[in-house]
């Protein structure tokens, strides 16, 4: 980071302020927002409170300059709820079954991304956003975060419900916040994870609280709509209950294809076990098909969560080796918590 001597001029964000201690008298800085939202410094006559640490009094003692404190940087607070990864580890192959669900993200997302020119030949404009539905734990994040891999994408997660913020205007502004930073890094994906808790149909309401919401959702609508002049970012939204979103939101322009995870069938959920027991040791008794029946309303993620669950049985019980008894038990177990209602994430 640069310096800035205590001259009265101001440095720019991120800089590191210097004290001299040749000088009589020092000045205090203080930062204060411009027109343009970035932090400028004003300098102010009073004396400054240099921190009293040894390694400050060592410098003193030298004559070298100290450092008082780094100026934020002028990205809004608010972006720390985002999640900014580039090119997560997921691919194609983590995901079992889910063949037309896969085609139809490499028509919607990875094409345009990878090949924009082809549809400038075609003279059609890409997708603009695309919306995964279907029941919770059938693959929809993993699929998402797989083709941002596919595409080297900057992939940006959000959950819906962290753009319900406490004071009036940070939602939409939240919002902006979200497509700024997605456009800086370019090619990405936008990923709104439950978009159904501020997407919902809309009523009237002498709420302040709905009323913010439905404010937030207009902000989203007006950043789909302006994304002619974006370029290369695409709007990933996935939900568990497509019926209750608002029918502005998943119209065509703003959300071009929708895409429906059912739970998996018993081959798919075959392929599934295979996948997340490729790595575990487990003993000859296992029998993968013991643990796959049709009437069973597993999901991917409740297939994960019994592998992890069988793992932790069999080093409880003080053995390398993971058996079909604990398999079956641990089953037992997700299942009987599935319908308790208790939250999956508990098992992930």
């Amino acid at each position: 980071v640069g310096t800035s001597e205590m001259s009265g001029e101001g440095c720019g964000s991120g800089s590191v302020l210097r004290f001299d201690p040749g000088l009589s008298q020092c000045h205090e800085a203080e930062t204060r927002m411009n027109s343009n939202r970035r932090n400028e410094v004003c300098f102010v006559n009073s004396v400054l409170a240099v921190p009293e640490t040894k390694w400050n009094r060592e410098r003193w003692s030298r004559g070298q300059s100290l450092v008082i404190g780094v100026l934020i940087d002028d990205t809004d607070p608010l972006v720390t709820v985002m999640k900014v990864e580039k090119a997560p580890q997921e691919t194609y192959a983590d995901i079992g079954g889910l063949d037309n669900q896969i085609q139809e993200i490499k028509q919607s997302v990875e094409l345009p991304l990878t090949h924009p020119e082809y549809y400038e030949e075609m003279g059609i404009k890409p997708p603009k956003g695309v919306i995964l539905y279907g029941a919770p734990g059938t693959g929809k994040t993993l699929l998402a975060k797989a083709v941002a891999n596919q595409t080297s994408a900057t992939f940006l997660s959000m959950v819906g419900s962290e753009l319900i913020q406490k004071y009036l205007g940070d939602g939409p502004k939240l919002v902006r916040e979200l497509f700024r930073v997605a456009e800086e890094h370019a090619p990405s994906i936008v990923f709104i994870d439950e978009i159904d808790a501020i997407g919902t149909k809309r009523y009237d309401s002498n709420s302040g609280g709905e009323r913010e919401i439905q404010r937030t959702m207009l902000e989203l609508l007006n950043q789909l709509d302006g994304f002619d002049s974006r370029g290369e970012v695409i709007v990933i939204m996935a939900t568990n209950r497509i019926e209750t979103l608002d029918p502005a939101l998943i119209r065509a322009g703003r959300i071009d294809c929708k895409i429906e995870f059912p739970l998996p069938d018993e081959k798919t959920k075959h392929r599934i076990f295979q996948i997340h027991t490729s790595r575990m040791t487990v003993a000859d008794d296992v029998t993968l098909d013991d643990l796959i029946l049709a009437k069973d309303d597993l999901s991917g993620a409740d297939i994960k969560a019994i592998c992890t669950e069988a793992g932790l049985m069999a080093l409880r019980e003080r053995r390398m080796k993971v058996t079909n008894e604990n398999f079956k038990k641990s089953k037992e177990n997700v299942l009987y918590k599935k319908q308790e209602g208790t939250p999956e994430g508990l098992y992930l």
